[in-house]
């Protein structure tokens, strides 16, 4: 058994009675339940349908994301979520070098790294040796000033610890923010990269050993065998290709707003929704979410 659901951005509640009631005929699925009226739906499947696919791209054009999972265990334990570009709308290497007046270079950097073209620790040190000599101070004006949270970040947190699930943000980025962030979301627990700073400024370093996509899985397998449960009851999100090995590992793995090389290794795309998308996948309505 197989759960379709379809959804959209909240902000623009675009998602039509008569596009969930066709797709659901055409596939012969079961009836169709609401999970937010505009927003999410969803419905039954007894197998996967052959054109999924096809029909995902034509969504996709209507701003419309398609999601199909097995309807059991939907219902996670464990959020494990990057944090640029996920939980918040920046990258903070790029907000940090554009205050060092590199931004548009290492910008480049993070694009490509993201993407896969570049390997991970190598790129990162190379963006880091470029912030060498900012100021410490100026860190925490970037989280005031420039950093803003993804839509629907509280609420997904929120309502996953309301309902007994553990929260960990595990970032390629740094713990000086991370700990600002996890705060305010309210994440169990952060993991990050160190920057090195003395006489208070970066050293241009990074402390070792690099958190990147290995440090990721470990990170989702240690946490689940503290938590006495499997990566297989965790969800997980991510953007970038240092994200890929958690993505793959956890029982769901959502690829949001994703570099093109990432949602070609994801079934789980999310390209319209914001982060209540990953509470409407696991079955959540809206009146249940958390405040």
């Amino acid at each position: 058994m197989f759960i379709a659901t379809l959804l959209t951005d909240p902000a623009r509640p675009v998602l039509e009675r008569v596009t969930v009631e066709s797709l659901r005929n055409a596939w012969g699925g079961g009836d169709a339940v609401w999970l937010d009226p505009g927003v999410a739906a969803e419905f039954g499947l007894e197998a996967l349908p052959a054109n999924r696919w096809e029909v995902w791209q034509g969504l996709q054009g209507m701003g419309v994301d398609l999601v199909i999972q097995p309807a059991a265990g939907r219902r996670k334990r464990l959020l494990i979520a990057d944090m640029d570009s996920t939980m918040i709308q920046q990258e903070c290497i790029d907000e940090l070098a554009d205050e060092a007046g590199v931004g548009a270079h290492v910008a480049g950097i993070t694009a490509r790294a993201m993407n896969g073209e570049l390997d991970f620790e190598a790129a990162l040190r190379e963006r880091v040796g470029l912030l060498k000599g900012l100021p410490e101070a100026v860190i925490a004006g970037v989280i005031r000033d420039r950093i803003t949270l993804m839509p629907g970040g509280r609420a997904l947190v929120a309502t996953m610890k309301a309902e007994g699930g553990y929260a960990a943000l595990v970032s390629g980025g740094f713990t000086a923010f991370t700990g600002a962030i996890a705060g305010v979301l309210g994440f169990d627990e952060n993991r990050a990269n160190t920057l090195l700073i003395k006489d208070g400024v970066l050293t241009g370093e990074v402390g070792l050993p690099i958190l990147g996509r290995a440090a990721k899985v470990q990170a989702l397998e240690e946490i689940s065998a503290r938590l006495g449960i499997t990566p297989a009851e965790a969800i997980a999100v991510g953007d970038g290709a240092n994200d890929l090995g958690m993505l793959g590992l956890a029982g769901a793995g959502v690829a949001l707003h994703a570099k093109p090389s990432v949602q070609a290794e994801c079934d789980i795309r999310v390209n319209h929704g914001d982060l209540t998308a990953l509470l409407y996948l696991q079955g959540y309505a809206r009146e249940e979410f958390a405040a």
